[in-house]
């Protein structure tokens, strides 16, 4: 791993360890956690991995591999609709590549990452706290799916830290969300260097400059609005309607009701 490339062999795995593979045209990255034995954890959208219910669908579809009709002997598929499945890892790599996803990573990495999704300045638990939350949620769920607030990364990224944010309308932790809701926020917020200057290199500057310090700032290491929850809290936050997470949005309820 280093600055270009997370890439890793499968030999060098270890149980704990957060992994993804980019899919079709790297559109898209789909996250787990690897447990040992050759098998992954991770979050899908009812037994798949992207969906948003609008015309977004049509681009991050594109991004995943056709599944076979044959049922792999050695995945195991959700029973309850909750979308935490346990697959094997040539299953989850779907012919792709693996990456391992990079924590407590200095700032100057993290900006040099132009890409999100593949690292964060938050520091993981140890490897047998994150496999032990993996497994849990295995059995328990992580809620509804969402591809901008609830995702495959989110769910990775929870197993390794147990933090969760907590302010209302805010979006969720994964660095692809920022990565697609922060270029077009870039070029907006640049725009107005139009009235200042018609330099093309001084304007997309400024773009680039906008769009890596929102990311920096929407990472789950740097943020204020993160609580750490166990995930026994969290599932039983879920089922009570303390937390809910939806389709649309998510919403949590003031931390102070929350004891």
């Amino acid at each position: 791993m280093g600055l270009l490339s997370n890439r890793i062999s499968k030999e060098s795995l270890k149980p704990g360890d957060h992994i993804y593979s980019w899919r079709t045209a790297y559109i898209y990255a789909h996250h787990g956690i690897y447990i040992g034995d050759d098998k992954v954890v991770h979050f899908t959208r009812h037994g798949q991995e992207v969906g948003t219910g609008t015309v977004l669908d049509i681009l991050l579809l594109s991004s995943v591999p056709a599944h076979s009709t044959v049922p792999c002997p050695n995945c195991t598929m959700q029973q309850d609709g909750h979308g935490v499945i346990l697959s094997c890892l040539n299953c989850f790599l779907a012919g792709g590549i693996l990456y391992r996803f990079e924590y407590a990573v200095r700032p100057a990495l993290f900006l040099a990452k132009v890409r999100g999704g593949t690292c964060t300045l938050a520091v993981s638990d140890s490897n047998d706290i994150v496999v032990n939350r993996a497994k849990y949620l295995l059995e328990n769920g992580f809620g509804c799916y969402n591809v901008f607030k609830n995702n495959c990364e989110d769910f990775a990224i929870y197993c390794k830290t147990a933090l969760l944010i907590v302010d209302q309308g805010t979006m969720g932790q994964s660095g692809q969300a920022a990565s697609i809701i922060g270029g077009p926020l870039a070029a907006v917020l640049s725009t107005p260097m139009r009235l200042v200057t018609t330099n093309i290199y001084g304007m997309a500057a400024t773009a680039v400059g906008v769009y890596c310090a929102s990311r920096y700032a929407a990472d789950i290491g740097m943020r204020r609005d993160v609580v750490k929850v166990s995930a026994e809290d969290l599932t039983r936050r879920l089922a009570t309607g303390l937390l809910h997470v939806s389709e649309p949005q998510i919403s949590v309820a003031p931390i102070q009701a929350i004891q």
